[in-house]
């Protein structure tokens, strides 16, 4: 969502890519954040390990509620680091095609005169 989220807002309302991702980090840290500790809340209880054979289903909570801290940190530090590199690698990438076609295209412009 993110990740949407910035792609939209530096089409519609042309905001330079760094802008875009971190508008859409402080926009959806709130409901990002919301969602994960529900899940983390409603798994606690198993990784705690209450209740007769809580110690077969420990591992499982243990895991999940680790996945959840774990995709949050990629999704909260991650993604607009990510994000940033590669609209950073585009956009070297099509300066280079461009002084490419310049290039090719000034001696045909010459050559014409």
């Amino acid at each position: 969502m993110m990740i949407d989220f910035a792609t939209e807002a530096e089409r519609t309302e042309g905001m330079a890519p760094r802008e875009a991702i971190l508008e859409a980090a402080r926009v959806r840290f709130r409901p990002i954040m919301m969602t994960t500790m529900a899940a983390l809340m409603g798994t606690l209880p198993i990784a705690v390990g209450y209740g007769a054979g809580a110690e077969s289903r420990q591992p499982l909570g243990l895991a999940v509620v680790g996945g959840l801290a774990f995709s949050q940190l990629i999704t909260l530090y991650v993604t607009p680091v990510v994000y940033t590199l590669l609209d950073g690698l585009v956009s070297r990438r099509r300066t280079r095609k461009a002084a490419k076609q310049q290039a090719v295209l000034e001696p045909v412009a010459v050559a014409g005169d």
